[in-house]
């Protein structure tokens, strides 16, 4: 698995970021308090470091200086802040990407996927998923269908992925706004309902008893792993 050190002092935020790193392939360490920081990058040496900059005590531009001379692995800032001033500094700094928060969590997993591969590193042994005549290419953030391509959006795609990968098993809603919708469900968005019943229509479901994307009432949602011949 691919090893990095996230350093957010939104608890909360760095909770969610790290699950949904962690169903990727990614072991990640959180720290909260950014003095701590620096001695734990160089020690570990981890294969990607992700940096806010608002941090208790050591501020994340100071933890880029500080560690470059002693860590050569790839450092992404993600920050809510969002001048040119800082976007540059930054970079100058030793920094290798810049990402303004708030962002998708797969957009996020794209820009960590590129920094590793532009350093060598294999970043998901399953980029491909294939369920009878389904198949669903991540890479290339395609979906076919008995052969025929199948237009999705890109929260359709991240949504259909996440139930496929899953195949067979319940996906609850609070799992599903965290792992694709990159925060906590609140109860009442239902957004999520559209997205599948959209689904269903581009993916030739039964809309009114549907056997590949299946309602499991009170629980969540369940992609089949049979229905796809």
């Amino acid at each position: 698995m691919i090893k990095v050190i996230l350093v957010e002092d939104d608890e909360r935020l760095a909770q969610l970021t790290g699950q949904f790193l962690q169903s990727n392939n990614y072991n990640v360490t959180l720290i909260h308090d950014g003095a701590l920081a620096p001695e734990k990058i160089v020690q570990e040496q981890p294969d990607v470091v992700i940096l806010d900059i608002m941090l208790p005590n050591l501020d994340g531009f100071e933890i880029c200086r500080r560690i470059r001379p002693d860590y050569q692995g790839p450092v992404l800032f993600l920050t809510a802040k969002d001048s040119d001033f800082d976007h540059v500094r930054g970079l100058e700094i030793g920094a290798d990407d810049y990402v303004i928060k708030p962002v998708e969590p797969y957009v996020l997993l794209a820009r960590l996927n590129a920094l590793l591969r532009r350093q060598g590193k294999q970043t998901d042994s399953t980029d491909q998923l294939t369920l009878g005549q389904l198949r669903i290419d991540k890479a290339a953030r395609k979906t076919y269908l008995s052969e025929q391509e199948i237009d999705l959006t890109s929260y359709e795609f991240d949504l259909l992925w996440e139930l496929a990968r899953h195949a067979g098993d319940t996906l609850s809603r609070e799992h599903i706004y965290n792992q694709v919708v990159g925060r906590p469900y609140d109860g009442l968005d239902r957004s999520v309902d559209v997205r599948i019943s959209r689904l269903r229509k581009k993916l030739n479901d039964n809309l009114e008893q549907p056997y590949r994307l299946i309602t499991v009432w009170g629980k969540g949602y369940l992609c089949s792993k049979s229905a796809w011949d």
